[in-house]
């Protein structure tokens, strides 16, 4: 468990930084440690909730906030998110579908890290039915697997110009911590055992720490792009990790 929380405090610092909660790579790290399978995504959920809940705040509380660009995203996710949670999916399937939210995310994230560091963008108003479409399909996705989508939802901000970076920084931390609390309600409704879950307070003690690390990362020393750019490796090799546990 120790080595497990090192990670998990590891993932915590690189994904605040830019950010995201880290759910798929707590995910695939639980996976690959033979944790029991039905408690994954309470847990990955959990973590989530824990790192970007600060960074929402400063994010906020910096101004760096637009509601009416995040709404009509939550307006289709968050029922999705729950709906997701609440269905029961096979281990080998679960696996299938981690493995590809790791590599497609990991990829978006390595050929957007440009936008990061851009300042002058304009800025293209998007369709509010085009949003909550989105929006719908990273809910249900999520709850499924046990993440907060936020991940996906930065990258195709970025390539629809919706905003500026930090803006589009507060929607995705934002868009994790709402479709979490969704995705977790619905995870409970599977007979989750709670005492199980705090076994593992190890994990979430060791994402709070990270989270706030990577936020402080991200407010005083690394530039957006640089921390962007390691994050996104990180979710590569992860993937690959994953892939040849599964294909191989």
């Amino acid at each position: 468990m120790i080595i497990l929380s090192v990670l998990f405090f590891i993932t915590a610092i690189l994904y605040s930084s830019v950010g995201f909660g880290g759910g798929s790579t707590y995910l695939a790290l639980l996976l690959i440690w033979d944790i029991p399978y039905y408690i994954f995504p309470v847990i990955a959920l959990l973590c989530n909730i824990i790192v970007v809940t600060s960074n929402s705040f400063n994010y906020i509380r910096a101004g760096n906030h637009n509601f009416k660009l995040l709404m009509p995203f939550l307006l289709g996710s968050v029922p999705l998110a729950f709906i997701g949670g609440t269905l029961i999916v096979e281990k080998k399937i679960f696996e299938i579908l981690l493995f590809l939210v790791l590599a497609i995310s990991g990829l978006l994230l390595l050929k957007n890290n440009k936008s990061y560091g851009e300042k002058n963008i304009k800025i293209k108003k998007l369709s509010q039915l085009i949003s909550i479409f989105i929006g719908s399909i990273l809910g249900l996705v999520s709850g499924i697997v046990g993440i907060g989508g936020g991940i996906f939802l930065s990258p195709i901000l970025f390539l629809l110009k919706a905003d500026k970076p930090k803006i589009i920084a507060t929607t995705a931390s934002l868009f994790i911590l709402i479709n979490s609390i969704s995705g977790i309600l619905g995870q409970l409704t599977k007979k989750v055992i709670l005492n199980e879950i705090i076994n593992y307070w190890a994990l979430f003690l060791a994402v709070l720490i990270g989270g706030f690390i990577g936020n402080y990362l991200n407010l005083k020393i690394f530039s957006n792009r640089i921390l962007a750019i390691i994050t996104s490796l990180l979710v590569v090799f992860v993937a690959i990790r994953m892939g040849y546990r599964i294909f191989i």
